[in-house]
């Protein structure tokens, strides 16, 4: 009885005509001659729409950004290059298997060269998500307008009813429309003057401003009347063009003030920070004013990756000024501690938008509710109007036959794919060839649903960038009628909650340990596997030490001109304190990469041999010197190009240090031994040559880290752990400000090659040491190996309260 009533079940639900249309469904599968093509190609098809659904699925509501984790663009990148040809042949496989069986009639395509045909559209529209836009170029927009033209002749030359023809025309269209608009965002970022002429106009108009301002006016104003004082730009600059000249542009600087629509950051700086009509709180108005100066300093950073001349001695001035006495002492609310978080936030900021505006995925750059109307409202008629077009062309100008026909011709849609979905469930039972064909028709709505998934999802990265945020601040500025009108400030209210609530990520650096590594030490150390590296948050008592140093420094070393400050690789933390003095030894060599291997070993075999408790007094002091450790490690191993070394040194450095660690260790110990035990066995090593007094042979940086780590052990057992890592944290510190300034071309090049990856610390440290115009002495290294001067200092004694003995453990 339960088997009739299971047949009784399929027949009612399965009638003759869905019979028959599954049983043609399922040729693809019954011809043998073709049963492995589109095997291979829904295996295909199957990983691939797995890889976007999770890649949907796990992007997180607190995900905003426009672009794209590099390591999931460098695999989709790689697969969808080879999907097109591949599929191709197997379109053409299953096309011929079909025409040889009993399509070959009407020379109609077989359901299952069709089902190959819509996956090869549906992934065209989703391979948005991997392409950049660029504001210069059209060489990835010619390949997928080649792409695009491809399936426009599979389409139109091989399907012959008006039906299917229709509906994947309309496919079609809109692929040829997403291609037409990647076109029209290169244009409009090309020849505008608010986007790819950008960084030349913001060169004219700095000059401009800095021969009319009086710098006297900067040393008598507080923090706050500077900042409203500002006249960096924010949006409508591109209002004072007048015509180019040889050097850049004429600008009429007499609209600067008179014209509203050209919003700078001080008037930004005047909005009412009491008003609740528009912000759902101060701090929101805060947040607002803030992002709002980051754009302004993203325009003038932009030059540097445009090979203009980027900051000069007054700009530079005229900067420090803007954030060391403006938006850094101008902070009245938290003291300095928020103000540093807040300026290292602006500068973070910054950068996201130079790694959004080289590496968007989204149209973010062109934001404006101007072109949000235009792109996600107008563009929808345009492409409705003609979908529907297309459909009459299909059916030779009878509009009614032509729409009656997509259903006759498609008779999924016609029965309604959910009954054929159980049909095929039902008969999957004993049918593999059913059971393959319940697959298809999931891969093909899945891909549907990631597409639809997709374009909603891109419209909200849209509207909560930090692009349409400082477009909707600049024209609710800039337009009256815009204050007045409830609707529309009650929409950017809602918006303004909405980003609230969503986290906007924190800054953080990646980390990489020599002493806890699971690294196979032969293995190069390419800058794409960093990306499989952890991160962790930068500290908020790094972020101030950081800018304390700079403060410091542009305090008692100012000497009227914006590049005489003098940095130190570490000595002068040293110096500032007698128990540390001998150790300037580690801090001497001419390599950075070697001062920071050799610290940072030194580091982890203080953080093994004294770890403190969290709630400790130097807990925070450890966790700020232990990151930073290992971030610097981090950049030796993956991106010396971001440090003043020459990318060779840095790298016969790493492999240098490499070949040590094989020689301390065998294979298994180093994989399979604990932390302590492989501290331990790098101390014991170290102790063992130093006890030949073969100096000579002390030059490798995990040796000399071992040693300089037994002599931070010494200090820390005697005068107490706050001591020692109170010293290690400011020498960190100064390393990493020492590094982080550069004008030299490779060096820009490199901080532009990281974007990508939405930037490193050390870009955020770079882009803020070019504002204010810190700079790095080339004269401030020293000739001096640190073999030599480990052999001096092994000859001298610790001063540490009279004749401590330097023991190694």
């Amino acid at each position: 009885m339960v088997h009739l009533g299971v047949n009784q079940t399929a027949i009612l639900l399965c009638p003759p005509a869905i019979d028959m249309y599954i049983q043609n469904l399922t040729s693809s599968y019954t011809e043998k001659s073709n049963e492995a093509s589109m095997v291979s190609a829904s295996v295909i098809m199957f990983v691939l729409a797995g890889l976007f659904f999770n890649l949907n699925l796990f992007s997180g509501l607190s995900d905003v950004s426009a672009t794209l984790d590099p390591k999931v663009r460098l695999f989709l990148s790689s697969a969808l290059s080879l999907l097109l040809p591949v599929m191709s042949y197997l379109f053409s496989e299953a096309k011929n298997a079909g025409s040889s069986a009993a399509g070959a009639r009407a020379g109609e395509l077989s359901l299952g060269a069709l089902m190959i045909l819509a996956w090869m559209l549906l992934v065209e529209l989703l391979r948005k998500k991997v392409d950049e836009i660029r504001m210069r170029g059209y060489s990835g927009s010619i390949q997928r307008a080649g792409r695009v033209v491809l399936l426009g002749s599979f389409i139109f030359f091989n399907i012959k009813t008006a039906g299917r023809k229709a509906a994947f025309s309309i496919l079609w269209i809109i692929c040829a429309t997403r291609v037409v608009q990647r076109i029209a965002f290169t244009e409009i970022g090309k020849y505008s003057y608010a986007h790819g002429k950008n960084a030349r106009l913001i060169n004219s108009y700095m000059a401009k401003i800095l021969k009319q301002e009086d710098q006297a006016v900067h040393q008598v104003q507080d923090g706050h009347e500077l900042l409203k004082s500002c006249r960096y730009i924010v949006m409508g600059e591109e209002r004072m063009v007048q015509e180019p000249t040889a050097d850049g542009y004429k600008l009429d600087m007499t609209t600067l003030d008179g014209d509203s629509s050209i919003v700078t950051v001080g008037k930004v700086w005047k909005l009412d920070e009491n008003s609740n009509t528009l912000f759902t709180t101060p701090d929101q108005v805060q947040r607002l004013k803030r992002l709002c100066l980051s754009f302004a300093l993203f325009k003038l950073l932009r030059r540097k990756f445009e090979h203009l001349p980027a900051v000069t001695d007054e700009e530079a001035q005229d900067c420090r000024d803007l954030i060391l006495k403006g938006l850094l002492r101008g902070n009245n609310n938290g003291g300095i501690a928020a103000a540093a978080e807040e300026l290292f936030q602006v500068i973070n900021d910054e950068v996201i938008f130079l790694s959004e505006y080289y590496h968007s995925v989204v149209p973010v750059v062109l934001a404006s509710p101007f072109f949000l109307l235009v792109n996600y409202f107008l563009v929808l008629i345009v492409v409705a109007g003609l979908c529907i077009m297309a459909i009459i062309l299909c059916g030779n100008g009878d509009a009614i036959y032509a729409f009656m026909s997509i259903g006759a011709d498609n008779y999924t849609l016609h029965s309604g794919i959910g009954r054929v979905a159980v049909c095929l469930i039902i008969k999957s039972r004993n049918s593999p060839e059913a059971f393959f064909s319940v697959v298809d028709i999931s891969i093909t709505i899945l891909l549907f649903i990631i597409y639809f998934y997709e374009e909603i999802w891109e419209f909200f990265v849209f509207i909560l960038s930090n692009w349409f945020m400082v477009s909707l601040v600049c024209t609710y500025m800039a337009k009256p009628q815009w204050r007045e009108s409830p609707s529309i400030r009650y929409a950017i209210h809602r918006i303004v909650w909405l980003r609230s609530k969503l986290n906007h990520g924190s800054l953080s650096f990646r980390q990489f340990s020599v002493l806890n590594i699971r690294w196979p030490i032969r293995l190069p150390f390419y800058s794409t596997l960093s990306l499989l590296l952890g991160t962790e948050l930068v500290p908020n008592n790094l972020k101030q030490s950081i800018i304390d140093h700079l403060v410091d420094h542009h305090d008692l070393h100012r000497t009227g001109t914006a590049y005489s400050t003098p940095l130190t690789n570490g000595k002068s933390a040293l110096q500032r304190n007698y128990l540390f003095d001998k150790l300037s030894w580690a801090c001497q060599s001419d390599s950075v990469s070697e001062v920071f291997l050799t610290w940072h070993i030194a580091t982890g075999i203080l953080e093994v041999k004294c770890s403190s408790n969290k709630q400790l007094p130097e807990a925070a002091a450890s966790r700020a010197a232990v990151r930073l450790s290992k971030y610097c490690a981090y950049l030796v191993a993956f991106h010396p190009e971001l440090l003043p070394d020459n990318p060779e040194k840095a790298e016969r450095v790493v492999e240098g240090m490499k070949a040590e660690l094989s020689s301390i260790f065998w294979w298994w110990e180093y994989y399979l031994c604990s932390q302590r035990a492989r501290v331990s066995k790098i101390m014991g090593a170290a102790a063992a040559e130093g006890q030949q007094g073969d100096h000579h042979q002390m030059n490798g940086v995990v040796r000399n880290g071992a040693r300089l780590g037994g002599l931070l052990v010494d200090v820390a057992r005697s005068h107490g752990p706050e001591a020692a890592w109170k010293v290690v944290a400011d020498v960190w510190t100064e390393l990493v400000v020492f590094v982080a300034p550069s004008g030299e071309e490779e060096r820009v090049k490199g901080h532009g090659n990281v974007l990508v990856q939405g930037g490193e610390f050390i870009t955020v440290l770079w882009a803020l040491a070019t504002h204010i115009g810190v700079s790095r002495e080339a004269n401030n290294r020293s000739v001096k190996t640190l073999e030599d001067l480990m052999g001096e200092s092994m000859r001298a004694p610790l001063p540490v309260d009279g004749a401590m003995e330097i023991s190694m453990m």
